[in-house]
């Protein structure tokens, strides 16, 4: 409900709960206690999301198809925006800590030539950060797994011509499609 509407009442979250607005409450002290639980909860599914991935030690291409997959899972379990939580030194210390981990192994893809250096700085983790949000909200009828194979096959390959994956490069040579006249 705070993912649709952010300004939700804790009456109106209590109504869809089936519960008393005073047992949010008991739970809950203000409005702002239940959104930092909700913060400190989808920022703990991401840092599991990216221990699961092992960024540092899998091979990078099963490091990068995990970890799409299993922030496309947050996303979707936890649809609230966590910026507006960066006031919060601790989240903010926290949600650092992730992006540093991202990039750092975004470098390491880029160093084992998965990914090209010829771009700007901060595009691969930019590009694949949209490329997440679109798959987790946009291609919500697929599994987390296939959503992430759609979202990996674009971020290794692209969307221009001859730049499909390689079994559609096969199957339409010289980036001709089936698909389009």
């Amino acid at each position: 409900m705070l993912a649709a509407d952010p300004g939700t009442s804790i009456a109106s979250i209590a109504t869809e709960a089936g519960v008393d607005r005073r047992t949010v409450y008991r739970r809950f002290a203000s409005r702002d206690d239940l959104l930092a639980a909700i913060y400190d909860a989808r920022l703990t599914a991401i840092e599991h999301a990216i221990q699961d991935a092992r960024l540092r030690e899998a091979p990078v291409a099963v490091a990068l198809h995990r970890y799409v997959e299993n922030i496309i899972t947050v996303n979707r379990t936890w649809p609230v925006d966590l910026t507006r939580m960066l006031t919060d030194e601790a989240i903010k210390q926290r949600r650092n800590a992730c992006i540093a981990e991202v990039e750092a192994f975004l470098r390491r893809a880029a160093d084992g030539d998965l990914l090209r250096r010829d771009r700007p700085r901060d595009w691969a983790g930019s590009l694949l950060l949209a490329l997440v949000h679109l798959a987790a909200h946009h291609l919500a009828h697929l599994s987390p797994g296939q959503a992430a194979d759609v979202a990996v096959d674009t971020y290794l390959c692209g969307l221009g011509g001859t730049a499909g994956s390689p079994g559609e490069r096969a199957a339409h040579p010289a980036g001709t499609s089936s698909k389009w006249p």
